[in-house]
């Protein structure tokens, strides 16, 4: 096929004709693209104001929390002590606190082992129980042997004694327990240890032989501490009751008083005993002169040639914070002690915190190395930390447990039991046993220890370095000991700015919407949205939002203009500051009222949780007619006072069990065996429920009681009809021996009325009925009586008011959605006529093209045949 071009044959120009023609054809298309554009920059109009009302909506977020009005900032005058953060609750106001301990928590090292993977014991499988709870009634330290007579008589040596590395100051003076304890005492400082000196006593059997002293020539005096209790020249006789009747007298018992000296039993019953309780040394003398029988430990008759025996006492070291205690100097055994790291509890009671949890480790065969050990501790998560650590020396290895809280309460006791009722391996036994009050294989290197501090003069303690409220609402984190003055006081500038904030977004909305739908008179141009509704009704409703009054509030505030904030004649808001300052100088507490939703109740036993956009402000009664309860199991029969739990106890605690049954809801329970009082079982049993992990990672708890009767009982944690409890025996001791034929019980919701309505309870918690005025507000009731309860109050500040205002101008079927939504539809309406159009003028244009070509081809053949005529014309022309 040829090359071909219209118009070439004919001269006609089809393509400039097409052309001219679909120029005029498609005129309408700018229309279109008009009509597109003004929808195009209505909807830029609309996003802009949406994206103000969002700008406006962020800057009434921190109005409209409470918490904004009842912010707080601190200073510490010694910021290394402690730092402050005040919250809910706090008040203004200038306190002393002195910190003279930092909570610990307590750590445990076995002894050394030359491998950390070298198999322990027989590898019988064994349990851990560790269990924890405060340590009480005795001391952590070091007990001494009583002095010698050595250093009775000479003194303890300059240098002899150092205790964590300070030198004790002693010498030829220092002869008595009670001299060294007040040297020791004067470095507690430094060493962070402390010395009670023992009590001196004589010999139980030192009278138990007194021949009757008879005088041949010379003399014969007895005495005590150097107080004469008898003494012959040969003219009387010293028996044992003449001893007893010096005794007896005020004078010599005046002058054992003075020199400390008590003394029980007597000579004539051979059991005279001496004592100083401040652990002076008691020197017992019998001085002879010439001839001499009987006496203190012979027969009557036997030569007495004098006697002289001093008595001594050792002293007892306590660590400060329950570390190792470092003896050392060149001779400590002078004063009793022995060189090296010590320490132990001595004559100490271990008391478990039913509030922590207990738990159980399973160390199979496999796991009875020290590393086995670390990792089968670290993996059942029962509240402590293994680790291993190594000193280097020939058996380097040691198993370091810490417990993962600090706090005197969070001591504790490990028990080894053997596995499913078979022996247990006694190497790990003799390594890892814990009793404060019996076995401590583990050495303590830290003690549990609460912090302690006075606040104001008040003596405060804490399980933590954290220390809340001490002073009501506010946080202390303390780093160190010592002294500072804290002040606390009002946040304003924190208040200040948010209202400045507000003012500000809210009057850049009003211009936005102003310099979209105004109109200028100058330049006799309107906005982009001039005369639309959707804005004006926005501006209208804000504007009459903010010039309403506050409805429920019970408050001298309840307008803006009362705290500054007023409309200008070109409808922006300006803020007088002044007026703020004295507000919030005067009525601070009530500002909060005046732009967040505020609830309270009336009974300070009622806590008023949360509202809803459908709540209505107002005061509405409260009535309870039936307060929730626990399920519990309380024993049918009284316990005894001591309770044995055999070995190997276990038991099945279903515990708030679902409907249809859920199989983590039953747990088999290991209880730990011993004798317990009844208090010390009821705190047992809920640490050892409560240390299970499927409960506790379900929120499921129990709490125990044993009220004055002796009865016990264990009760769901939770309240309502989803509380419930049951427990059934598996090994051991029967659930029966402690609570008979007892039932458990099954929770009740609590039941009452919000605004003379029913509400409907869920456990502790009252909600108020839907389509009620009160609808939406939730109350807490976890203390008190049925009846009347007094009322709770709901208002709803300008910043909650407008900020469900401004939900409504943007959310799903708000106005600007709707306008939004009608130009986008509008917008692909537009562009599907236009693509119509478009779709129509192009065939028009072929169609026109179509019919010039035939125009062309036509004219071309009637260009030839001319042509042709011409040509023959001409010929005939010629032949002529």
């Amino acid at each position: 096929m040829g090359i071909s071009s219209p118009g070439i044959g004919s001269g006609l120009d089809v393509n400039g004709l097409v052309s001219k023609l679909m120029s005029a054809e498609s005129a309408p298309l700018d229309n279109y693209d008009k009509k597109t554009t003004d929808y195009q920059t209505k909807l830029q109009a609309y996003g802009k104001v949406s994206a103000a009302v969002g700008v406006f909506q962020g800057a009434l977020t921190t109005l409209n929390s409470a918490n904004t009005f009842s912010a707080l900032t601190s200073s510490s005058s010694n910021k290394d002590l402690l730092t402050a953060t005040p919250g809910a609750g706090a008040v203004p106001g200038k306190y002393k606190i002195n910190v003279s301990q930092l909570a610990q928590a307590q750590s445990l090292m076995t002894g050394g082992q030359a491998s950390n993977t070298a198999q322990i014991g027989d590898g019988a499988k064994t349990t851990l129980t560790f269990q924890f709870g405060s340590i009480g009634g005795g001391t952590f330290g070091v007990a001494g042997a009583a002095l010698s007579l050595a250093s009775a008589a000479s003194g303890i040596a300059t240098g002899s004694l150092t205790i964590n590395g300070t030198a004790i100051s002693t010498n030829g003076t220092t002869r008595s327990a009670r001299d060294l304890a007040s040297a020791i005492n004067d470095e507690t400082d430094t060493t962070g240890v402390t010395a009670k000196a023992g009590i001196t006593s004589t010999s139980a059997t030192m009278f138990g032989t007194f021949g009757d002293v008879a005088v041949t020539s010379g003399n014969y005096a007895l005495t005590v501490g150097g107080v004469q209790l008898a003494s012959s020249d040969g003219s009387t006789t010293v028996t044992t009751a003449t001893i007893d009747t010096a005794l007896g007298t005020n004078n010599v018992k005046n002058q054992l008083a003075a020199a400390n000296i008590t003394f029980t039993g007597s000579a004539a019953t051979h059991d005279l005993q001496f004592f100083a309780a401040d652990g002076s040394n008691i020197n017992v003398a019998e001085a002879v002169s010439g001839t001499v029988t009987g006496g203190i430990g012979l027969a009557p008759g036997a030569a007495n040639a004098g006697s002289d025996t001093t008595s001594t006492a050792g002293i007892t070291l306590s660590s400060k914070d329950g570390s190792q205690i470092l003896v050392g100097g060149n001779n400590p055994g002078a004063a009793g002690l022995t060189a090296g790291s010590a320490g132990s509890y001595l004559g100490a009671g271990f008391t478990q915190d039913g509030a922590q949890a207990s738990g159980t480790v399973t160390l199979d065969t496999k796991d009875q190395t020290l590393q086995g050990i670390r990792d089968a501790i670290n993996k059942a998560n029962v509240g402590v930390t293994a680790t291993i650590v190594s000193d280097g020396s020939a058996n380097p290895y040691h198993l370091v447990i810490t417990s993962n809280k600090t706090g005197e309460k969070s001591a504790m006791k490990i028990s080894v039991d053997g596995a499913d009722g078979g022996p247990v391996n006694a190497g790990i036994a003799s390594m890892l046993a814990y009793d404060p009050n019996g076995t401590q294989a583990l050495t303590q290197t830290s003690g549990a220890q609460d912090t302690k501090l006075t606040m104001n003069g008040i003596a405060v303690s804490s399980a933590d370095t954290t220390v809340e409220d001490v002073i009501q609402g506010v946080s202390l984190d303390l780093s160190t000991t010592g002294s500072t003055t804290l002040t606390v006081s009002q946040n304003k500038s924190a208040v200040t700015d948010a209202i400045n904030g507000f003012v500000k977004a809210y009057n850049d909305l009003n211009k936005t919407i102003s310099g979209l739908s105004s109109y200028d008179a100058d330049t006799k141009t309107g906005g982009v949205l001039q005369g639309d509704s959707a804005v004006r009704s926005i501006q209208t409703q804000l504007r009459r939002a903010l010039g309403t009054k506050v409805e429920g509030l019970d408050s001298s505030l309840s307008n803006l203009s009362q705290i500054g904030v007023s409309f200008q004649k070109d409808g922006s808001l300006a803020l007088d500051s002044t007026k703020l300052n004295n507000a919030m100088s005067s009525n601070f507490s009530d500002i909060s009222g005046l732009f967040a939703a505020v609830g309270a109740a009336s009974d300070g036993n009622i806590t008023f949780d949360k509202s809803t956009a459908a709540t209505k402000p107002g005061e509405y009664a409260v009535n309870i007619t039936h307060m929730a309860t626990q399920g519990t199991l309380t024993g049918a029969n009284p316990l005894s006072g001591s309770t044995t739990i055999a070995s190997n106890t276990t038991w099945t605690v279903t515990l708030n069990q679902t409907d249809p049954a859920t199989d983590s809801k039953v747990q088999n329970i290991t209880i730990p065996a011993g004798i317990y009082a009844n208090d010390q079982l009821a705190s047992m049993l809920r640490a050892a429920i409560n240390g299970n992990a499927t409960f506790a990672g379900a929120g499921d708890a129990v709490e125990t009681s044993v009220d004055g009767t002796g009865h016990l009982s264990i009760s769901s944690s939770k309240y309502g009809s989803t509380s419930n409890i049951s427990i059934s025996s598996v090994t051991g001791t029967a659930v029966s021996d402690l609570f008979g034929s007892a039932t458990p019980a099954v929770g009740t919701d609590i039941e009452g009325t919000i605004g003379n309505v029913a509400a409907t309870g869920n456990g502790q918690s009252l909600t108020a009925a839907d389509g009620s005025p009160a609808a939406g507000i939730q109350l807490t009731v976890k203390t008190g009586t049925t009846g009347d309860r007094g009322t709770v109050t709901f208002s709803q500040g300008y910043a909650y008011q407008l900020t469900n205002l401004a939900a409504s101008f943007t959310g799903s079927g708000s106005v600007l959605n709707s306008k939004t939504d009608g130009l986008n539809a509008s917008i692909k309406a537009v562009a599907k006529q236009r693509d119509a159009f478009s779709d129509h003028l192009t065939q028009l244009e072929a169609m026109y093209r179509k019919q010039f070509t035939s125009l062309d081809t036509m004219l071309q053949s009637m260009q030839s045949t001319q042509s042709y005529l011409t040509q023959q014309l001409a010929a005939l022309a010629a032949n002529r």
